[in-house]
């Protein structure tokens, strides 16, 4: 094997394969450094599959315990979570061996070990220097923690501890409102536990439009979640197989402690760069700890190019995927685009949130004249036929033009028709475009065609 690549790809996560695939299939040689036994990073690894699989068989334990709703008797139902866990364990085995077949069909090396920057255009690993014309950093990001919080993964857990939890707690405290925290917490909700979280903001899921947190809010509490909003973890202290959190008011107050046998700490995620060796090459950083880059993913050393959780914007798989395939495709000469008002944001529990474009909020503090319109699961056939008939979608659009600007879903398989959202956005379609498309009847996007309806005209279902 030569040791000197086109393309030295830092990091095997979604980002970074999906890279090095596009790389080599562009023509180039291609090499890609992880550290870890497995590809797919933490996404397929520690993150969005297993937590999803998890979600998936803890539905299917919700809904076998109603299925007296639809005239069928259902008894001794028991939880096996050894085997709920191997049945999880086996999904992420198999994707990450499916990488390693892309690998190898597409060519592409992969160096195993922990990289660091020799110099702008050379890698060491583990003892050995490997060169490249290119070397673009997608190393993802890692659990970010509070002061006074060690977690152990056995009763202070990061969402990693989370996924290998060997019982369903009794008590389970989440530390943060936001996706993950939230979405394992109906993994183990919907199994028996009792779940409260706790978060900083005056709000769950802060930086989403505000009647979707209200209407969320509002759902998780009907099964079963209470919530301590505004305020602030001051300490988390392990006594055995008990766990103390200790909080106080975030704009300050009386102390208070609450008791678990499990807390998990979500409060979000940060750029993993430690070890790189980032400095020693000159690459610069922002004031959050994020790689700097221009609008082509390169970083001020000019052979150096990152993308993913470790640059500014939204840490979520499929952006990174979307970067790594624009970033290599400029680099093999092409001029790619990301439109980063069309990625969409979703939350898997169930319902299901998702989101994309902009919030009321943000078109208000912007100045944006625009129309609101909601159309509520209530009213669509499809949704009275399953009985999934909580949340509704939103769209915005802009006033004078129509063009759609922000689409809000909360319900069942938001996450699925979140899509139709973001391909009309990609086209720049107003309202009245998705409101004049015809929709299969009947289908829970009919609420899409519903509330588009609402934005320039009237709805017919309400």
């Amino acid at each position: 094997m030569s040791d000197t690549f086109d393309l030295i790809v830092i990091g095997a996560g979604p980002g970074g394969y999906v890279a090095s695939i596009k790389a080599a299939q562009l023509g180039m040689k291609v090499a890609c450094v992880e550290k870890r036994s497995t590809l797919g990073g933490t996404c397929l690894n520690v993150g969005c599959i297993p937590s999803k699989a998890l979600l998936q068989s803890s539905e299917l334990y919700e809904e076998m315990k109603h299925a007296a709703d639809h005239g069928f008797t259902a008894s001794g139902i028991n939880i096996d979570v050894k085997k709920m866990l191997a049945r999880k364990d086996d999904v992420v085995a198999g994707l990450t061996k499916g990488i390693e077949g892309l690998f190898a069909k597409n060519k592409v090396t992969w160096i195993k070990g922990a990289a660091r920057l020799a110099s702008p255009t050379s890698v060491e690993v583990e003892g050995t220097q490997y060169s490249a014309k290119n070397i673009l950093i997608a190393t993802g990001s890692e659990v970010a923690g509070l002061p006074n919080v060690t977690i152990d993964e056995e009763r202070i857990v990061s969402s990693t501890g989370a996924l290998t939890l060997p019982s369903v707690p009794k008590k389970l405290i989440v530390i943060g409102g936001g996706y993950i925290g939230l979405e394992m917490g109906t993994v183990w909700s919907r199994l028996g536990a009792q779940v409260e979280v706790v978060e900083y903001a005056d709000s769950i899921v802060p930086a989403m439009d505000g009647d979707i947190r209200k209407e969320f809010k509002k759902i998780l509490e009907k099964q079963g979640f209470t919530f301590k909003l505004s305020t602030k973890v001051n300490e988390v202290v392990r006594k055995g197989d008990m766990v103390s959190v200790i909080v106080e008011p975030a704009a300050g107050g009386a102390h208070e402690t609450l008791s678990a046998d499990v807390v998990l700490m979500a409060i979000g995620r940060k750029p993993h760069t430690e070890g790189l060796g980032l400095h020693e090459v000159g690459v610069q950083c922002d004031d959050r700890g994020r790689i700097a880059i221009d609008h082509h993913f390169r970083t001020n050393v000019p052979t150096i190019y990152a993308i993913g959780d470790v640059v500014q914007g939204a840490m979520l798989a499929h952006k990174a995927e979307e970067e790594g395939v624009a970033c290599v495709e400029m680099l093999a000469g092409q001029k790619p685009h990301i439109n980063y008002d069309t990625i969409p944001g979703v939350v898997y529990t169930w319902p299901e949130v998702a989101t994309v474009g902009k919030t009321e909020e943000e078109l208000k503090l912007a100045g944006v004249a625009y129309n609101s319109s909601k159309f509520p699961f209530l009213a669509n056939s499809r949704a009275r036929a399953t009985g999934n008939t909580q949340g509704f979608v939103k769209i915005l659009a802009d006033k004078a033009t129509d063009r759609i600007l922000g689409v809000h879903i909360i319900g069942a398989d938001a996450g699925t028709m979140i899509a139709e959202a973001v391909l009309a956005m990609e086209f720049g379609a107003s309202s009245e475009d998705l409101a004049r498309t015809c929709h299969a009847h009947p289908t829970m996007n009919e609420a899409l065609k519903e509330a588009a309806l609402g934005a320039f005209a009237k709805p017919i279902h309400i």
